[in-house]
């Protein structure tokens, strides 16, 4: 590569995301297009910012201050949460982590983008369905027909699993082991495998889909009408549509955004209800440090009032029932005395 097309941003692209994200990282597709898109807002928004067009963007053209404006410009303009945008600055410092290694002599400019720091977002309390709540949205699908088992297997495996909706989808028959005791191989984030039990519901209703559908495009089980594996999009829409079917019977769903994560929630809730160590739960999840499965431990209000109850017994605090005092004729003789 010449001196010359080093000065354009083109020519460095393309060597990040093939040699350094696929080859030498070696991401995970999602990772992959969750960057691309990122770079595809940020080409647009430099576009805007200077004029030129994408193939004259130079390396010069990505300072600090425009990524400032990139990042405001998210937030203000496109109305993404800090959650997005700290999303999208991650993926730019990974290329600005790259370029270090690959330009020296403009260090650093692209240390002060890495020295940005990220937003602070407020953690809220992650929503979860009540088991009943489950079982009314379970129910919805017919299962006499393909769509319907599909359906059907897809939620009932999401709670059991309590599996990311890409690690679902991901799901393939090779994954799965049928006999006794019934468990599936989860391909987790970063390259990460779990083995999780499966109920024998849920085995069942994988099996029964399993039968009814020829084989799969790519492998994956869960496939739409023309045999191409569900999007997270489809899948989002499937829960929805008996979320609202469900809401006739429980009221409690009406007016929820209920989203596949729910279910993820809501397996940790029903485990941590069941008394389930925490540590154990991570591992169910997939979670990489337990601190991101103690939030379950302040979202659910019924174990709270429960551990509130057996501390009030433990303290001893409670107030015993005393009779009333009432005086005697000896006390009143005895006051009339003095």
């Amino acid at each position: 590569m010449t001196v010359l097309h080093q000065q354009y941003l083109a020519a460095h692209l393309g060597t990040f995301f093939r040699d350094h994200l696929q080859q030498t990282r070696g991401v995970s597709p999602h990772t992959l297009r969750a960057y691309g898109y990122t770079f595809r807002l940020y080409l647009a928004f430099l576009v805007d910012r200077t004029g030129r067009s994408v193939e004259h963007l130079r390396m010069a053209d990505l300072d600090v201050d425009g990524v400032v404006a990139f990042l405001a410009h998210l937030q203000n303009d496109r109305g993404n949460c800090t959650s997005t945008c700290n999303l999208r600055r991650a993926a730019l410092r990974t290329f600005f982590r790259y370029m270090i290694q690959r330009a020296p002599s403009q260090a650093d400019q692209y240390r002060r983008v890495l020295a940005l720091a990220g937003k602070k977002r407020r953690q809220r309390p992650a929503t979860y369905l009540e088991p009943e709540e489950v079982r009314a949205i379970l129910i919805q699908p017919d299962q006499r027909t393909r769509a319907g088992l599909r359906d059907h297997a897809l939620l009932l495996y999401l709670y059991n699993t309590g599996a990311r909706v890409g690690e679902a989808l991901d799901l393939r028959l090779e994954d799965i082991k049928f006999e006794r005791p019934p468990r599936v191989r989860v391909r987790g984030k970063g390259g990460r495998e779990r083995n999780c039990p499966l109920w024998r519901e849920t085995a069942r209703a994988l099996q029964r889909l399993a039968s009814a559908l020829p084989p799969p495009e790519g492998g994956v089980l869960f496939c739409n009408q023309r045999g191409q594996g569900l999007t997270r999009d489809g899948a989002a829409y499937i829960l929805r549509k008996y979320v609202e079917q469900a809401g006739e019977s429980m009221p409690s769903l009406v007016g929820q955004n209920i989203t596949p994560h729910v279910l993820r929630h809501s397996c940790a809730v029903a485990l941590l209800q069941a008394g389930v160590d925490l540590t154990v739960i991570r591992d169910y999840l997939g979670h990489a440090s337990v601190a991101t499965t103690s939030r379950y431990v302040s979202v659910n209000l019924d174990m709270k009032r429960q551990a509130l109850n057996r501390f009030w017994q433990r303290a001893g605090l409670g107030f015993t029932r005393t009779q009333t005092w009432r005086p005697s004729k000896n006390d009143l003789s005895f006051l009339a005395d003095l």
